[in-house]
C-alpha cells in the first residue's frame, strides 16, 4: 500500500509538473502567435516612407528577392519575410511589371505591390516649345537621360523614313507639345507621337480653313505657319501677321521676313543680319525668292496654324516690330517707312 500511495504521489507531481509546462508553452505560443499577428499587421498598414520620394527600376529578369533588396537599399521600412506572404496573398508573384517607379510617402506594401502589378510607371516629361527647329528639337533628345538614343548621326532621309513621311525634311512636321513618357522610351518613338500629332492637328484645322486661300496643299500652309510663328509671340497679332503674308502672296509681292533669311543662314548666323544676307540668294531668302520657302522653318502650334488658315481680313501689306513685342501694320510703303523710321531708326 505504501509503494500505491508513493507511486500516487509521483503520478500526480508529474502530471501537475506537464500542465505547467503545457500551460507555459501554450502561454509562449499565444504571445508569439499575438506578436506575429501584430507584427503582420504592422507589415500591411505601416507607411514605407514618411519624409521623401525615392525611385525604384524593375528589370527585366528580376526576382522578387532581388526587388526587395532594391526596396531595402533605399531604406524603405519593408520586411522581407512580410512582404513576400503578403505579395502570395494578392497572386501578385507573376504579375509584376517591369519599368521605374515613383514611391511617395504614405505608401503601404499592398500599395506598392499594386503599383508594381498595374504597371504604374513614373512618367518623365519633355517639351518642345512653338517655333523651335528640328535641330533644336534633336538637341533636346540627346540631352536628355531617360530616353534611349537612337538618332545620333542619322541623317535626315532615314528620320523621314523612319517617320514613314514622304516629305523632304522634318522640319515643322512635329507638333510643339509637352510629351510623358516612360524610362527608356526610344527617341524616335516621340518623335513619331510628335509628328503623328502634327498630321492629325494640320487635317483638323485644313478641314476648317477659310475660303479663297493661296495654298493648294496643307503643307504650304504649316509653310507659312512656321513663318507666323517666329514673326511674333503676341496671340492676336498672327492672324494679322499671317493676313499681312497672304495679300502678299496673291499679289506675287516677295515676303521678306527675316526670320526665314536667319533660318536659310544657318550656321553663319551670329546674332545679326547685314544688308549682304538680304542680298544672297538662298532656298530660304525672302528678300530674293518668290513665294514660300521650301520648307517649314520651325513648329508653329495650333494657333498659328489656325491664324494662316482663318487670317485677318484688311490691307495692310507691311508691318515693323515697336520693340515691346508687338507691331505697327501698315498699307503703304509710304506709312510703312515712316513706322520704320519711328521704331527702328528712331527717327521721331
Amino acid at each position: 500500500m505504501q509503494q500505491v500511495e508513493q507511486y500516487r504521489e509521483w503520478l500526480s507531481r508529474r502530471l501537475t509538473m506537464n500542465h505547467k509546462i503545457i500551460g507555459f508553452t501554450l502561454l509562449v505560443l499565444s504571445f508569439a502567435g499575438g506578436w506575429l499577428w501584430m507584427d503582420y499587421h504592422s507589415a500591411l498598414n505601416q507607411p514605407t516612407l514618411v519624409n521623401q520620394t525615392v525611385y525604384i527600376e524593375i528589370e527585366k529578369g528580376d526576382s522578387l528577392n532581388r526587388i526587395i533588396d532594391k526596396l531595402v537599399e533605399q531604406k524603405l521600412a519593408v520586411k522581407p519575410f512580410w512582404f513576400k506572404v503578403i505579395a502570395l496573398q494578392g497572386n501578385a508573384l507573376k504579375k509584376l511589371k517591369t519599368g521605374e517607379y515613383e514611391l511617395t510617402p504614405g505608401l503601404t506594401v499592398p500599395q506598392i505591390l499594386a503599383l508594381f502589378v498595374q504597371g504604374k510607371t513614373k512618367q518623365h516629361a519633355i517639351t518642345f516649345p512653338e517655333g523651335w527647329s528640328f535641330k533644336e528639337i534633336l538637341h533636346e533628345l540627346e540631352k536628355n537621360p531617360n530616353l534611349e538614343h537612337s538618332l545620333s548621326g542619322v541623317d535626315l532621309d532615314s528620320v523621314m523614313r523612319k517617320l514613314k513621311s514622304d516629305a523632304q525634311s522634318p522640319e515643322g512636321l512635329l507638333f510643339p507639345d509637352t510629351y510623358f513618357f516612360e524610362k527608356h522610351t526610344s527617341d524616335l518613338s516621340l518623335l513619331k507621337r510628335a509628328y503623328d500629332k502634327m498630321q492629325l492637328v494640320l487635317q483638323q484645322e485644313w478641314l476648317n480653313k477659310a475660303e479663297d486661300l493661296p495654298f493648294k496643299t496643307p503643307y504650304e500652309a504649316l509653310t507659312l505657319a512656321s513663318i507666323v510663328e517666329k514673326e511674333t509671340g503676341a496671340a492676336a497679332e498672327r492672324p494679322l501677321i499671317a493676313g499681312v503674308f497672304i495679300r502678299r502672296l496673291e499679289q506675287n509681292m516677295l515676303l521678306q521676313t527675316d526670320p526665314t533669311v536667319i533660318y536659310g543662314m544657318g550656321e553663319a548666323y551670329q546674332g545679326d543680319i547685314k544688308f549682304k544676307d538680304l542680298t544672297t540668294a538662298t532656298p530660304y531668302n525672302t528678300y530674293v525668292i518668290s513665294g514660300l520657302p521650301p520648307t517649314p522653318i520651325a513648329m508653329p502650334g495650333r494657333e498659328a496654324l489656325n491664324a494662316v488658315l482663318h487670317p485677318e481680313k484688311g490691307d495692310s501689306l507691311y508691318f515693323v516690330a515697336r520693340g515691346d513685342g508687338t507691331h505697327v501694320f501698315s498699307s503703304t510703303l509710304k506709312d510703312h517707312n515712316m513706322a520704320v523710321d519711328e521704331f527702328q531708326r528712331n527717327k521721331k
